[in-house]
């Protein structure tokens, strides 16, 4: 019994020595107690070789950084992936156990190259199995910033506007690129010791990099090839290696296209560091950049346990092509049948259909004094999030309207709700192609022909400005419903297809509201979108609804997630906080002829545009994050539709006007009935003097009140026709010409007058 008992113990003293053995190797100071925890589920063979020394720094500087020459670049480099020549993603292809990353599938096109596979091919001393090469793992967050300013750091920096917190993927400088808006990292000497290294804060499988160069106008600045080294610590590196040397990856060949470089090998660490080997000719060490890596189960790190954002909503947290996005709409028909509907509102430059899908519970028709609402979004082709949260969205509606969610059914029945997800299904489909990390910051962003549709809409601007501008003027100038000029409608117009179904559509249909979903930015815009001044790119240019749009903006806004943090940080160079993550369209940078502006003045709509992320193509895995950051926007947004007043104009037989005009003392901006008579003004609450008026009638004015409580307040008009309106009928029903009064009376006074000057005379 003492023997065995010996035994075990000696079993249990070699145990702990191997494992002692076994994290000394694995480097000196772990941060964490659970870090240990961490390290035993992990498959990698990270640290299996004995760890080498720190790699001296003796190969030459490169030219213009002093004597000597660019250190060549290694014959063993292999090419690195670019969005110009993308490979087609693994179908649904699954992670390993021990690090899966939330979302279902990855995004990315072409995720390994056949030189990454013989690289761990050639690599006898680290055995990979070779489907755990094949898995792909999701950026860590520095373009999303979910990695924040306080994990990246850098070797220097040649000012703080170009530290290591702007070296993210797709960052965007500033106009002016000061000195705290720049577009990249930029190390502050050029020599073989710079390096930008990410604090994952916990043990992260890291399977990628992805960089760019540096944005800017004037300068070409990007660094060729680099290293990849891992750390634990931060304080002990090992370099990423190929065979028995040192790995030099391919970096990029221009500023703007991101290229990807897979490991061979996937490293497990909590530390990854770019080291810059070479860069452009005529430029510096400066690099933007994304680190793809699957972080390893943590369960006793009650940060991130925290900070972690699930759904319960069962929904399709991926991304859709053109196909898959119709199959979609589809089962979103048949699982609500009775309050769906699919049409079309035309086509696009390569034939694909703009589909939409209506919610109702009488999809198809108009009814008599319910308001019309739209959402649209994929204007830009590449500004994918907009597009999928519709596709959300629509599930979201059917689904809860089934389980009888009294919000949605109430929503649903009062509300007849239009969603475009796909306005440039062209130029998705490029963006598609390139994938979510590497389409960059324009690839899919115009239409085929090379249209930005958001600003491809007639200035309506410059004309009811010069109009209202000009001294001499024969009548009113019109504040509402301003015509078309006839030059945008001519066939050799530059108007895209898909402009011109857009038009049509909301002239087709009375919206009252609507919003277009884009990306890149954490804001609401709303008009005028053009400057008033032409001299000025930026200034304050409200509507005469200006108080109305700041509230739906604010709406918006304020019930999102992140907009209204005064914490979080700003995307790339604008600071939103304080409108409270609203901005006046104008005063941020201007547009001739977008969207906003031509909806407000050709059509009753009041349209704004909703920025709804930093990232404009955000990974699968960011789908759910980003769908409970704005679902319960989405529906406020749509609810809004519902402030203010509405009613019916009808003439003294109960038959509605159409067409007639209602005005609102003290707002210069009028809207119009619809063809049934019924009309929708938004306002915020108050006491209004409304008047409505149409022609051959005589107006009517009113007192309505706008309460806090959503619902609009009803406030009807009765019209009678005038007396020369009444005249003509009867001429008109007689076959006879109406004879014209005021004429008449100007005849017969100007017979007075002669007949008056004839007896002077005499």
């Amino acid at each position: 019994m003492a023997r065995r008992g010996a035994a075990a113990l000696a079993l249990a003293l070699g145990l702990l020595a191997v494992a002692l053995a076994r994290v000394g190797a694995q480097g000196a100071a772990l941060q964490a107690p659970d870090y240990y925890v961490q390290e035993t589920w992990s498959r990698e063979p990270y640290y299996a070789r004995p760890e080498p020394e720190p790699e001296p720094f003796s190969p030459p500087l490169p030219a213009g950084t002093g004597n000597g020459e660019r250190e060549p670049r290694p014959p063993e480099s292999r090419p690195p992936k670019t969005a110009t020549k993308p490979k087609k993603a693994p179908k649904r292809e699954r992670l390993a156990p021990e690090a899966p990353p939330p979302g279902k599938n990855s995004s990315r096109k072409g995720v390994r190259t056949k030189s990454s596979e013989k690289a761990a091919s050639d690599d006898h001393s680290v055995p990979v199995a070779r489907d755990e090469v094949r898995e792909g793992c999701p950026p860590l967050g520095l373009e999303t910033l979910k990695i924040t300013d306080f994990q990246l750091h850098a070797s220097t920096s040649k000012r703080y506007g170009l530290g290591a917190h702007r070296g993210r993927l797709n960052i965007q400088a500033g106009i002016n690129e000061n000195d705290f808006y720049d577009g990249a990292w930029c190390a502050g000497r050029n020599d073989l010791h710079q390096w930008i290294e990410v604090d994952a804060r916990r043990l992260t499988k890291f399977t990628g990099v992805i960089t760019q160069g540096r944005n800017s106008l004037w300068l070409s600045d990007w660094v060729t090839s680099y290293k990849v080294m891992v750390s634990n610590d931060s304080h002990t590196w090992v370099t990423v290696k190929n065979g028995s040397g040192d790995m030099i990856f391919e970096g990029n060949s221009e500023k703007e296209i991101p290229v990807l470089n897979e490991l061979p090998v996937p490293m497990v660490a909590r530390y990854i560091r770019i080291n810059p080997r070479s860069w452009f000719d005529n430029g510096s060490i400066c690099m933007r950049m994304e680190i793809l890596g699957c972080p390893l189960p943590d369960p006793n790190n009650y940060y991130h346990r925290r900070n972690e954002m699930t759904t319960t909503d069962d929904l399709d947290f991926k991304h859709h092509n053109y196909k898959e996005m119709r199959q979609l709409m589809k089962v979103v028909n048949e699982m609500c049948p009775n309050i769906t509907r699919i049409y079309n509102i035309g086509k696009s430059h390569q034939g694909l259909k703009l589909y939409a899908v209506e919610i109702s519970d009488h999809p198809g028709e108009h009814e008599v004094g319910e308001p019309e609402f739209h959402y649209m979004a994929g204007a830009h082709g590449n500004e994918v999030l907009g597009r999928e949260l519709m596709l959300l969205l629509l599930q979201f509606l059917c689904q809860e309207y089934l389980a009888g969610n009294p919000r949605i059914v109430h929503l649903v029945e009062e509300t007849r709700i239009h969603i475009l997800p796909s306005l440039n299904p062209d130029g998705y489909e490029k963006a598609y192609e390139g994938g979510s990390e590497l389409g960059g910051w324009s690839l899919g962003r115009w239409t085929h022909d090379g249209i930005d549709i958001n600003n491809n809409f007639p200035d309506l601007n410059t004309l009811l400005w010069e109009a209202e501008d000009r001294q001499n003027l024969p009548r009113k100038v019109p504040n509402h419903y301003i015509a078309i000029p006839e030059w945008f409608l001519s066939e050799n117009a530059t108007v895209a297809v898909e402009t011109r179904a857009v038009i049509a559509w909301m002239e087709k249909i009375p919206f009252v509201l609507g919003g277009n979903l884009q990306g890149g930015e954490l804001v609401v815009a709303y008009p005028y979108d053009m400057v008033r001044s032409l001299w000025k790119t930026q200034e304050h240019s409200p509507t005469p609804d200006d108080h109305v749009f700041r509230w739906l903006a604010y709406s918006y806004a304020s019930t999102h997630r992140l907009m209204t943090d005064a914490r979080r940080r700003v995307c790339h160079t604008e600071d939103f906080q304080k409108e409270d993550g609203t901005v006046n369209g104008a005063s941020w940078h201007t547009v001739a002829g977008s969207l906003n502006d031509f909806s407000y003045l050709h059509t009753n709509c009041f349209e704004l545009s909703i920025y709804v992320g930093c990232d404009k193509y955000p990974h699968e895995s960011e789908l759910p994050e980003e769908w409970e950051n704005n679902r319960e926007s989405l529906i406020v947004f749509m609810e809004q539709v519902h402030r203010g007043i509405k009613g019916m104009v009808r003439d003294a037989h109960g038959k509605g006007i159409p067409n007639a005009i209602i005005s609102v003392e003290g707002v210069n901006h009028d809207i119009r009935t619809a063809s049934d008579g019924d009309y929708w003004r938004l306002l915020n609450p108050g006491e209004y003097v409304v008047t409505a008026k149409a022609e051959g009638f005589t107006s009517s004015t009113k007192n309505c009140m706008v309460g806090y409580d959503m619902g609009a307040t009803r406030c009807d008009f009765t019209l009678s026709k005038t007396n020369l309106a009444r005249i003509r009928e009867i001429m008109e029903k007689f076959g006879k010409q109406p004879v014209s009064l005021p004429a008449r009376r100007l005849k017969l006074r100007g017979r007075k007058r002669r007949q008056r000057g004839g007896r002077a005379n005499t």
